[in-house]
């Protein structure tokens, strides 16, 4: 009774899609427009991605540090190494350079060569006062801009590993941009239609090379570079799996129902996430290249079944309608397992990750209606197949192909056991060679010119990625205290014996600097005072601190004086031994400022990245459990048999371990990108599993039980099917191999492979299993009623259906 009401519902289904064609038409038109009116809520994310929920301790005092001292990413370093900047006509261009970018009204503060500012005691006042190094009157002057390069180096020690590496020569200046924009749009069209034409005007008029790099920067260019992209996958995944999709049918009336199915798919798409309000990530920018890979499978089950039927009658009519009742529970089925791979994402607690899984899941569910409502819609208009369309069905390369699998299976299932256990070991092996990435930068794009210099940096300044400690005193003027800035200039003594930090940055160094000045400039007092010292500096210092525009020193400390901040640098390339560096760090911080007298913060973007792709693995690897437990209810609901929960598991199960394996053996690493692969993979590689074992279940019933030759008749129906759509989904997903962005580079390729792999169990490993564990029924004349009936109906079913 319920495969016939079954039959009933997709009876009823097919005849409304084929009696009120135009009403579907006209609909799927109107829903079209509306979503393309919300293209106008797209927009594109202006932050890198924060993998850890916002109540998460890392969040917490990260946005601690931020409500002190503001966005720490705002800092922007242009940089030469070319000696000729010290010569009138360069160093003039370099001013105006300086002075182009100081006028912006998103800029804050310039800090340069050309308006360096040392500090002045001035006795009558009792304060250090900022004076000009450079007197602009005499910069005509080669002998006096040498003289200044040599000043630099040699009395203005604060300035060293700011501003200039004395050891290359390698110059440079900072540049603050407004805090309020850094995070916003304003920062993304200031970079690229004010800085950018400067830097440029400059290189042009000089023929110097100049390195930009800094946060805001490196954001502005790499979104840049994901909004270019979008197209690239687009235009390149439609020609692929269109090439292959007419390779496979010789049709270009098949060819061009799929285009507008995936097509209209993408506008949705794009609709969905303006309507949900999401940003464009580097995640949902992938969307909707996985519409048109999703999509296009679709439509080859729908097109080669409808061949399949037209091929049995020649009666159009008969093969639409039956395309819809045959296949419709279980092309919904396999979609719905293909959307819980990308739902598992919405688990993670993440927001990143959440949106992604959101718009992935209704986007799958969505181009499986536009195929099912499109398809036999298009073929009800245009002319019956002709013999050429239908010869894929019998093409000698594919049936060759699945001989050879017939006869592994038939005689070599023994082998096919040893190889799958040899694979098992060889994944499991590679699993424990692989390491953890907590690298910000290694996903983005190698071949930009502003990845050179992200590289440029590192060498000549040890880096561009801040890391931040926040030291609060709980007292007020405590951080200026002497006995404190004692121990943070031991503290720094520590950071500095890291050789993957920079040069630390705080109030020590001002403190120094201010001693400096008080003994007239003098760079062997660049020290920190003693304390007679301190009583005569104390006055001088509070002076100098009070409200100024462009005092940068009060970046470094809180207003009240209770809270100090120190910065440095690290490596990109050590990322992974970020939580090395930390302990290190907070071992000496805990000798130095012990709890509850002080409370010490080690944070910055670098840490939080490091710290939520750890975050993000521990979710990741629930997911994918849930994800197999999620499979498993649905084949346990379908089947009603413990036997086939397992066969299905299994062999997508081993695909995933082999992945995980050639990554630790190739020494790809753990990151947000590469863990993706694996929930992506499985829920799309367990669509042919139960392809497979609903076309077996109904070929048990066709002939009498039968199982050797229910398995094998199971080859010439879903067989086919299964290679075409693991193909175009391999080479679909091949497409984000031209990405810039090595992240979206790996997620592409290995999920190419394992649904490549997954092709490969699933039309080998998985009959074997099916004919060794499915032993019992030899003796069985049924299986229990599924809960759920995902069956191809037979031709007899909807006749009798018909008759009633």
């Amino acid at each position: 009774m319920k495969k016939l009401l079954g039959i009933g519902f997709w009876e009823f289904i097919a005849r409304v899609i084929l009696r009120n064609r135009i009403a579907i038409i006209i609909g799927i038109l109107v829903v079209t427009g509306m979503l393309i009116t919300q293209f106008e809520h797209i927009r594109f994310t202006q932050t890198e991605a924060n993998l850890i929920p916002a109540d998460d301790k890392v969040n917490v005092d990260y946005d601690k540090f931020l409500s002190h001292f503001g966005e720490e990413g705002n800092l922007i370093v242009i940089a030469t190494k070319d000696k000729k900047l010290f010569t009138p006509k360069i160093y003039g261009e370099w001013r105006d350079l300086m002075n182009t970018i100081k006028s912006s009204k998103e800029v804050s503060l310039v800090v340069s060569v050309d308006n360096l500012q040392k500090l002045i005691k001035n006795d009558s006042l009792e304060k250090f006062e900022l004076k000009p190094l450079v007197d602009d009157r005499k910069i005509q002057n080669e002998q006096y801009l040498k003289q200044i390069q040599k000043e630099l180096y040699t009395k203005l020690p604060f300035y060293e590993g700011l501003l200039f590496n004395k050891k290359t020569g390698a110059i440079r200046s900072a540049i603050y941009l407004d805090k309020k924009i850094v995070n916003t749009k304003a920062r993304k069209e200031y970079v690229l239609n004010n800085l950018i034409p400067a830097l440029n005007k400059f290189k042009k008029a000089t023929g110097i090379e100049l390195h930009t790099s800094g946060m805001p920067y490196i954001r502005t260019l790499n979104a840049k570079t994901i909004i270019d992209e979008i197209g690239l996958f687009i235009g390149a995944a439609l020609l692929i799996t269109s090439l292959i999709f007419f390779y496979f049918f010789r049709s270009f009336r098949a060819t061009m129902a799929s285009l507008i199915v995936v097509i209209v798919g993408v506008v949705w798409s794009f609709g969905i996430i303006g309507a949900l309000g999401y940003e464009i990530t580097v995640l949902t920018a992938l969307v909707p290249t996985l519409v048109i890979v999703i999509g296009i499978p679709n439509c080859i089950f729908f097109i080669n079944k409808y061949h399949q039927e037209y091929h049995k009658h020649s009666n159009k009519a008969k093969a639409l309608q039956r395309v819809i009742t045959k296949t419709g529970t279980a092309t919904l089925m396999t979609n719905i397992t293909t959307a819980v791979g990308f739902a598992t994402f919405i688990a993670t607690n993440n927001v990143l990750l959440r949106e992604f899984g959101v718009v992935t899941t209704i986007n799958i569910l969505a181009i499986y209606l536009l195929s099912l409502l499109i398809i036999p819609i298009f073929f009800s208009y245009i002319p019956s197949p002709i013999p050429r369309h239908l010869g894929h069905l019998e093409r000698e390369s594919l049936t060759s192909f699945l001989k050879w699998i017939v006869s592994t299976v038939k005689y070599n299932r023994i082998g096919v056991y040893i190889t799958a256990i040899c694979l098992l070991v060889f994944g499991i092996i590679g699993i424990g060679k692989i390491k953890v990435s907590g690298s910000i930068l290694e996903d983005m794009p190698k071949k930009t010119v502003f990845f050179d210099d992200i590289r440029f940096f590192e060498k000549e300044f040890d880096g561009v990625l801040p890391l931040e400690i926040m030291i609060d005193t709980k007292r007020k003027n405590g951080a200026m205290k002497l006995s404190n800035l004692r121990k943070m200039e031991e503290l720094e003594h520590t950071i500095t014996d890291i050789p993957e930090l920079s040069k630390p940055l705080s109030i020590v160094n001002i403190a120094k600097s201010f001693n400096q000045a008080y003994y007239n400039g003098n760079p062997d007092f660049y020290t920190l005072p003693s304390s007679q010292e301190e009583i005569f500096l104390l006055p001088y210092i509070k002076n100098s601190l009070k409200n100024d525009k462009d005092n940068q020193l009060k970046s470094y400390i809180t207003s009240d004086g209770s809270i100090a901040r120190i910065t440095t640098f690290i490596k990109d390339e050590n990322g992974e031994r970020m939580e090395a560096i930390e302990a290190h760090i907070r071992n000496k911080v805990n000798k130095l400022f012990p709890e509850p007298r002080y409370e010490v913060i080690i944070t910055g973007k670098p840490s939080v990245f490091q710290k939520g792709t750890k975050y993000l693995l521990d979710n990741l690897l629930s997911s994918l459990l849930f994800a197999f437990f999620l499979t498993g209810a649905l084949v346990a609901i379908m089947f009603r048999s413990f036997k086939m929960v397992l066969v299905s598991i299994i062999p997508n199960l081993l695909p995933l371990l082999m992945t995980a394996g050639l990554m630790g053996f190739l020494g790809i690493p753990l990151k947000p990108s590469t863990l993706l692969v694996f929930g992506i993979a499985f829920g799309m590689s367990v669509d042919d599993t139960l392809r497979f074992l609903a076309q077996y279940r109904l070929e048990l019933s066709r002939n009498d039980w039968k199982i050797k030759k229910s398995v094998f008749a199971t080859f010439d129906d879903a067989g086919i099917s299964m290679f075409y759509t693991s193909i175009i989904l391999f080479f679909g997903f091949s497409v984000f191999m031209l990405s810039s962005f090595g992240g979206t580079v790996a997620l592409g390729g290995l999920v190419a492979l394992t649904l490549f792999f997954g092709m490969l169990s699933n039309l080998v490993l998985l009959p074997s299993l099916v004919l060794t564990l499915n032993k019992a029924l030899a003796n069985q004349q049924e299986l229990p009623e599924p809960i759920i009936n995902i069956l191809e109906p037979t031709d007899e079913d909807i006749d009798e259906l018909k008759e009633q």
